[in-house]
């Protein structure tokens, strides 16, 4: 298993890199294959809505979203790390996965996820306020089936595709709270935004 970690830090050494470097230890200790790709001091345009992409494949673009979209379709798993600026990720990042998830035609569907954010002391308490909130973790998880289609009856149904599918989420989520910095609720969380994203 691979994952690839996307720092979207402007500084390599920062924050945000400790804390990857953290979660590195504990994927490399598990015997997953890493690798850290730093963003956050690129230059990255917004996407442009030209739609060329669907033609093409790639995006209009030609900077590190493409370089990186072949090593984000071989990855199983994907941490997305960032600072936080005024109670929001790096617009950087922002701009980087934006056009990432659209410019790439292959499914991202059960591919792992998982969010990092970084707060200095000085924002620690408004940036803890707005990414503290969340609900519990069965809420969390539920919300988890749900984007990701599956009824009660299929979660329900033991041995079926998509109770397996929940279980392992459910797991990983699970184990996530209990090997890194992040409670099991934020990694249910990280989940759903992954499955939102196909």
């Amino acid at each position: 298993m691979k994952v690839l970690m996307i720092n979207g830090s402007p500084r390599k050494d920062g924050n945000t890199g400790i804390a990857l470097k953290e979660m590195e230890k504990v994927f490399l200790s598990g015997g997953i294959e890493t690798e850290i790709i730093q963003i956050g001091n690129r230059d990255i345009r917004g996407c442009i809505a030209c739609a060329s992409c669907k033609k093409t494949g790639r995006c209009v673009f030609d900077d590190c979203v493409n370089e990186v979209a072949s090593k984000f379709e071989a990855a199983e798993g994907l941490v997305i790390a960032s600072p936080v600026y005024y109670a929001s990720a790096n617009a950087t990042l922002v701009a980087f996965l934006q056009r990432l998830f659209y410019s790439t035609p292959f499914s991202k569907s059960m591919k792992v996820g998982a969010a990092v954010a970084a707060a200095s002391v000085a924002v620690g308490a408004f940036a803890g306020a707005s990414v503290g909130v969340g609900m519990n973790f069965d809420s969390s998880m539920s919300q988890v089936a749900a984007t990701m289609g599956y009824s009660v009856e299929e979660l329900n149904t033991v041995g079926s595709e998509a109770n397996k599918t929940f279980t392992e989420l459910r797991g990983f989520a699970m184990e996530m709270g209990a090997k890194t910095a992040f409670s099991a609720n934020e990694a249910a969380g990280a989940l759903n935004y992954m499955a939102l994203a196909g």
